[in-house]
């Protein structure tokens, strides 16, 4: 599938940030099974109490919500972590078992499961029931040949969180260059402190600090985006220099200990435990950082931000590696689609200023930011949208299904060491060429 530049969405897209999300609904029906005058919809998610309780409260809200309001019509709910609910999606797919509603990536995520006829179309829904409700180029994202297959949720930037105790305590300040950031680990490592927590088993994890590199290698230039809709080679200079100081930041001890053999979830909790000094993540777990009851004040307190730094001077800090992040699908092959489409509606219309204000995420629907009380940080990270200059799309999400395990597969095997990045981009190359 040819994508298209990922920045093309960020032209109109904090002019209508601060808006009110229009709500409204239809109560027509529901998906699952039938039993007499009841009506169950199989809903999975993958925001477990335990590791996103803020998530996990508000669906259930929602959930609670819809079906007071909706006479005759249970939520039949399952909750798995990340990694699990990718994993049984694929094994449910393959016997024609998806939920009548569940969670889905946007672009190249997503394309196989249009293609099997999978997801049912929800432009309907938009249609009638959310217009003019998303963000600009959100809702795009979901789309396939102008055909809109999910309801986006979020909208997620990556950026480097830090612990600032541990940065006063050795009087370190935040980097704005890549020769900063490595001067940081040096000091931390000099001390026997932790310095960047990084869960690499899950690979879209380093992907993001390759991406990243990327983008500041090729400067003005959204070089990466480009190679993966073959408008250039991935064997450029500036993907092969990215791979390279990857490489840099493993051999000077940037990274936690058996960081290729941790899950995301591992390394959170290191950051979180205060472990480690800094962690790259997306503002899916601001969170985590602001408004978490579980999370101790101190830590919470005690956690900044800082843009990707520059690199040999060249980069943009206002480019950022992020996008739409997950949106609901409504199964084709639901036997009580109409139902699902209504509650997939609903949880949309709810979500919006539950997600900002309970949540503490920067939902894919127009919010009224200046009308709610936010935690500073979230305030924070609005402002740097407002001032962006372009976002790259996730590239496991931009690419298909295989070439993405294959870009996975090469994220572990640069950090281990095991390829070169000449090898790195070649194997690259190869898997997408093939493609066209």
């Amino acid at each position: 599938m040819k994508m298209k530049k990922a920045v093309t969405f960020l032209t109109v897209l904090f002019a209508s940030i601060f808006l009110l999300a229009a709500c409204g609904g239809e109560d027509s029906g529901g998906n699952g099974t039938s039993s007499g005058n009841t009506k169950s919809i199989k809903f999975m998610h993958l925001w477990p109490e335990g590791s996103s309780a803020q998530h996990h409260k508000v669906v259930n809200e929602i959930i609670t919500d819809f079906e007071a309001e909706n006479d005759g019509i249970t939520i039949d709910l399952e909750v798995l972590s990340n990694e699990q609910y990718k994993d049984k999606i694929k094994v449910l797919s393959t016997s024609n078992e998806l939920p009548d509603v569940g969670m889905t990536w946007a672009a190249g995520y997503m394309e196989p499961y249009v293609n099997g006829n999978m997801f049912a179309a929800v432009d309907d829904i938009i249609e009638s029931d959310l217009s003019d409700s998303f963000v600009p180029g959100t809702a795009e994202a979901f789309s396939i040949d102008d055909t809109a297959y999910g309801l986006p949720l979020e909208l997620n930037i990556s950026t480097i969180f830090y612990n600032k105790a541990i940065f006063d305590e050795y009087s370190l300040e935040e980097p704005q260059t890549i020769e900063e950031l490595h001067e940081i680990v040096d000091t931390l490592n000099e001390n026997g402190v932790n310095p960047i927590a990084l869960g690499n088993r899950d690979a879209w994890t380093g992907s993001m600090w390759y991406m990243y590199l990327a983008d500041r290698f090729a400067g003005e230039e959204d070089v990466l985006t480009q190679a993966i809709n073959r408008e250039v080679s991935f064997e450029d200079p500036a993907l092969v220099q990215a791979a390279q100081e990857i490489q840099k930041l493993v051999e000077s001890g940037s990274f936690v200990q058996g960081f290729n053999g941790l899950a995301d979830e591992e390394a959170k909790s290191m950051f979180m435990g205060e472990q480690a000094a800094m962690y790259l993540i997306a503002t899916w777990d601001l969170p985590n950082f602001t408004t978490n009851e579980d999370v101790p004040q101190e830590f919470r307190d005690s956690v900044g931000y800082f843009k990707f730094p520059t690199v040999d001077g060249s980069g943009d800090s206002n480019s950022y590696v992020g996008g739409p992040g997950v949106g609901l699908f409504v199964s084709e092959n639901s036997d009580v689609k109409e139902e699902a489409k209504a509650f997939a509606s609903y949880f949309v219309q709810q979500w919006g200023e539950k997600a900002v204000t309970e949540v503490g995420i920067i939902p894919a629907t127009k919010v009224d930011a200046d009308s709610l009380d936010l935690p500073q940080m979230y305030v924070d990270v609005l402002n740097d949208l407002n001032e962006a200059t372009n976002i790259t799309l996730y590239a496991d999400v931009q690419m298909s299904a295989s070439a993405a395990q294959v870009h996975l597969d090469m994220i572990q095997a640069l950090f281990g060491g095991d390829v070169t990045p000449e090898g790195f981009a070649k194997t690259h190359e190869d898997t997408l060429s093939a493609e066209e």
